[in-house]
């Protein structure tokens, strides 16, 4: 066999493992809990008896019934464990990949809340970053900045 001819057929047998393995987390997805139940969670930095369930932070008391909340203890003893999500089920539409770049996944709010909850209870404020954060806007901060402001709430880019 050529060169050619084992580089085609390393680059088909490698296409096929990646379609079966899409095939299979596919198939996965649609059998899993909808995206809706799914829970969010942070680590604070304080004891588990100074996260009360019915004295949260601002943030996330302003959902009130519309979310659940669970505190426990993190593993390790490394603080407490927050997580909150949203109960009434949106369609899973809500929660696709489009819905999350235009900004309409219901739980962009919720995971934004949940952060600002962790720093009030971690800081005792919400910590914004410096603007602007430098004087001179360089290549590599405009990329950031672009990575940032397409981020959708999500906390990360």
């Amino acid at each position: 066999m050529t060169p050619a001819g084992k580089s085609l057929t390393a680059a088909a047998a490698g296409l096929a493992a990646g379609t079966a393995v899409l095939l299979r987390r596919a198939k996965a997805r649609t059998t899993a809990k909808s995206a809706g139940d799914r829970w969010l969670t942070v680590t604070v930095n304080r004891e588990p008896g100074e996260v009360q369930p019915d004295k949260l932070p601002s943030p996330l008391r302003e959902y009130g019934d519309r979310i659940e909340t669970r505190v426990r203890p993190a593993p390790g003893d490394r603080g407490t464990e927050l997580a909150v999500r949203l109960r009434e089920a949106e369609p899973d539409a809500a929660y696709s990949v489009p819905a999350r770049l235009a900004g309409a996944d219901p739980r962009q709010d919720l995971r934004q809340a949940l952060r600002e909850a962790k720093s009030l209870l971690e800081a005792g404020e919400v910590l914004r970053p410096d603007a602007p954060p430098t004087t001179h806007d360089t290549p590599g901060g405009k990329l950031v900045g672009l990575l940032s402001r397409r981020a959708g709430g999500e906390g990360v880019l």
